[in-house]
């Protein structure tokens, strides 16, 4: 495995790979765990070589404190992805990034404008900035993204199509820890008693999708928020029941869609999301 941390070396190992190299790309903003290492390990699977990309990029945190607190954990990341088959890991600096500031503005409608993007303005913005421009560097035929992120997985593909990139998107299941939380680089900076109660989000979207029947819409948006708000470790941001493809509000169950309850949550001062398709 190899690390580089310039455009100019990665280019050119990805060039001395060879001709006909399918290549596979896992962009992470580090502080790896479990469900970031099941992505990689599809790449490496599906691609003759996959390529993991270690950024914290700036433009995608509206909260300077959020962008302080985010772990950087570049050593044990690297140790990590040893045990994958990953063969290429690019750690770049913001200045190799963005020799320049990026004052691109992306315009992804209805998608932007609720969930993430109400609470967090300029947000996705930032994350279609420094996907591109990895998309560039790299130019993969593949591109891996968890489900957790369901919609900044949306809103990638959208620009994708905007774009009109040649890469593939694959969407990769949640993974999850023993307690049923989703897996995130976020869980670290929880205490003990605060990564236990945390669990209570997972145990409720679960207990959401059992009760979807018995309850109109709006009734279950109302039980969810109720019942996570409960704990008094938790706090949420948001409850939305949303269709899989423009992300909007659900108003009935018999409209003709995937259904998906995406909630945001604070947990002591951690911001987390989750979502379940019902």
């Amino acid at each position: 495995m190899e690390l580089v941390k310039t455009v100019s070396e990665l280019q050119q190992q990805i060039q001395d790979s060879g001709k006909g190299t399918s290549v596979g790309f896992v962009p992470t903003m580090g502080a790896l765990h479990e469900g970031h290492l099941s992505l990689v390990r599809q790449a490496v699977a599906e691609n003759t070589l996959a390529v993991v990309s270690i950024f914290v990029n700036p433009t995608q945190f509206n909260d300077p404190k959020d962008l302080e607190r985010y772990p950087r954990t570049l050593e044990a990341d690297l140790k990590l992805l040893e045990t994958t088959g990953c063969q290429l890991v690019f750690a770049p600096n913001a200045k190799e990034v963005y020799p320049e500031p990026d004052t691109r503005k992306f315009n992804f409608g209805k998608l932007e404008k609720v969930m993430e993007g109400a609470f967090r303005p300029g947000h996705f913005n930032g994350v279609a900035q420094v996907v591109s421009r990895l998309f560039d560097m790299v130019k993969p035929d593949k591109a891996y993204f968890g489900l957790k992120d369901f919609q900044q997985l949306a809103i990638v593909k959208n620009m994708v199509k905007q774009l009109n990139l040649p890469v593939e998107i694959v969407p990769c299941a949640i993974v999850r820890e023993d307690s049923g939380l989703a897996m995130s680089s976020r869980n670290e900076l929880l205490s003990a008693e605060e990564r236990k109660n945390a669990a209570v989000i997972s145990k409720t979207l679960f207990r959401a999708k059992e009760l979807k029947t018995q309850m109109s819409v709006k009734e279950l948006v109302e039980w969810v928020k109720d019942e996570i708000n409960n704990n008094p470790f938790l706090n949420v941001e948001y409850v939305e029941i949303v269709d899989d493809e423009e992300l909007q509000a659900a108003k009935s169950w018999d409209e003709p869609t995937t259904k998906i309850a995406c909630v945001a949550v604070f947990c002591g001062k951690i911001r987390l999301i989750d979502n379940i398709v019902l």
